[in-house]
């Protein structure tokens, strides 16, 4: 159906022409799903972005061709493809999933409106038709209360249901081929199992072949039949995923390979008696104003209680919407409990001054999920990093302050000439350093780490985990490590506690909860789990 032929795609940017991807040769029969595996930066988007020619501007294919054959029988070379016979293809001959549906959707139209937009674009039929169409397509892709979600804008749903309408938007005009990037980044176990099943019963019924592009081992093994290696813009491996899987040929697929089932730590004692933070019956409720039925409140916490421990890392699990992060971020008091008390060192919150508020949030510090929204993108890293230090009065002029900036970078394995640089200027690997070099400017003890390497890379994740746990040593630092990713968590923490739809169903040691759950609940979590199985 589709063959990749010496593809070479190059970027140009003020007179300089670097290469991205060199020499590319690869085919995708029909009815096939084959997996194209790399670390970021290796070319996976760019080759997918290339098949339907949506390219920026700066980056262009220089040679090679990419010849489809439609499904009239027709072939054509989509290098040499025109504008209006693309646009012919795009939808609905090839159609694509985007990484982060959220950026990939409109915010100021409905989600129904969108899906409907692409099947008139290639049918001619009436609102009402398309209307009917949508809400067959949201059925097939297995959306709850479809009329809603049609009325819904993207904001208004969760991340499993943007992907749903994504997926429903990509296969409403019956294509050949569906492009999958990075479908399943950043879902939680059970959701990204449910879209790894869609994807394969959608193909079932409908023939369609699936290019699925994924930085992860284990979903790579659950879906693709034959896997593509990628490293710095060229195919270093092909073949069988089982053989892949099997027998690696190249060493740097030998090296991802090593990422898919780590290494786990000697089981850790518990290593302090001295209770850091005490929660007693902790419940909170968020407000959710509407206009025609006034301020309704919704309870996130059901009467938690959890003791957290000097020098431990609590790991905290469960599906979006568990509570996990209200649980962080009440905390650190970001959000104010509807009841039940938070004492830090014996200190009930709720009853600090400002200044001793102040005081608690130097030694309690949080470092957030996303990396690239969390830093501000109009101030230099060391700026940023001095902020800190000034709020708290750190060090007593600024060439002590410089210094202290340059000590957390090279603590972080930054160098010093990116104390002038922006974060636009850093992968998402070095932002992540840099938001933990932000958190340990002022010396805390507690650091609340909510999701902090979920979407990068498996080689990457560990260089930051291991980052961690050198400094937690170093700093005798305790952490509570919020996490969808049952692997890491079981990997990091002294000891794990399950949360479902706000409330606490189970907590225990790593080994003993992943191998003896004693909850249908997380025994399902664990069971989710791609490559892991009880």
């Amino acid at each position: 159906m589709l063959s990749i032929q010496n593809l070479t795609i190059e970027a140009f940017q003020e007179g300089v022409q670097t290469p991205i991807c060199t020499n590319l040769n690869f085919t995708i029969n029909s009815g096939e799903t084959v997996g194209i595996l790399g670390e970021s930066g290796s070319g996976k988007s760019i080759t997918a972005l290339s098949i339907l020619k949506l390219l920026p501007p700066s980056i262009k294919i220089t040679r090679g061709s990419i010849d489809f054959t439609k499904k009239d029988g027709e072939k054509i070379d989509l290098v040499k493809a025109s504008l209006k016979e693309i646009q012919s293809i795009r939808g609905k001959e090839i159609a694509m999933v985007f990484q982060e549906p959220m950026s990939s959707l409109n915010p100021v139209f409905k989600c129904g409106q969108q899906v409907s937009e692409t099947i008139r674009k290639h049918q001619n039929i009436s609102r009402k038709e398309a209307y009917a169409q949508v809400i067959n397509f949201f059925n097939k892709v297995k959306l709850k209360e479809t009329k809603r979600i049609f009325d819904s804008y993207p904001h208004q749903l969760s991340g499993g249901q943007l992907q749903r309408v994504m997926i429903a938007m990509a296969i409403s005009c019956s294509p050949s081929l569906l492009i999958a990037d990075e479908p399943t980044t950043a879902l939680d176990v059970t959701v990204q199992k449910s879209i790894l099943n869609l994807l394969k019963e959608i193909q079932a019924e409908m023939g369609m072949s699936i290019l699925f592009i994924t930085h992860d081992i284990n979903v790579n093994a659950e879906i693709a039949k034959r896997s593509l290696i990628f490293y710095r813009g060229e195919i270093i491996e092909q073949a069988e995923t089982s053989q892949i899987l099997k027998n690696p040929q190249q060493s740097y697929t030998k090296e991802l390979l090593s990422f898919r089932t780590p290494e786990l730590p000697l089981q850790k004692k518990m290593v302090s008696d001295v209770k850091e933070f005490s929660i007693n019956n902790l419940s909170v409720s968020l407000s959710n104003s509407n206009q025609y039925f006034g301020v309704k409140k919704k309870t996130i916490l059901h009467n938690i209680n959890i003791e957290i421990y000097q020098g431990e890392t609590l790991g905290l699990v469960g599906e979006s919407g568990s509570g996990k992060t209200t649980l962080g971020r009440s905390i650190i008091k970001l959000i104010e409990p509807a009841s039940g008390t938070i004492s830090f060192h014996g200190n009930v919150l709720n009853k600090l001054s400002g200044k001793e508020l102040k005081n608690f949030r130097k030694k309690v510090q949080i470092i957030f999920q996303d990396p690239y929204s969390s830093l501000n993108p109009k101030i230099t890293i060391g700026a940023m990093l001095t902020e800190p230090l000034l709020v708290h009065n750190l060090y007593s002029n600024t060439k002590g302050r410089k210094r202290r900036v340059l000590e957390l970078l090279k603590l972080v394995n930054l160098q010093e000439e990116h104390y002038y640089r922006y974060p636009h200027q850093f992968s998402g690997g070095q932002r992540q350093r840099l938001g933990i070099a932000r958190a340990l400017a002022v010396e805390p003890e507690l650091i609340i780490l909510d999701e902090s390497v979920s979407a990068l890379d498996a080689s990457i994740q560990m260089q930051i985990l291991n980052l961690l746990i050198d400094l937690k040593n170093r700093y005798n630092l305790t952490y509570i490590f919020i996490s969808h990713d049952l692997n890491l968590v079981r990997l990091i923490s002294d000891r794990i506690v399950v949360l479902q739809d706000g409330a606490i169903v189970e907590e225990g040691l790593p080994n003993e909860l992943f191998t003896s759950p004693k909850e249908a609940y997380t025994a399902n979590l664990i069971a989710s789990i791609p490559g892991i199985r009880l």
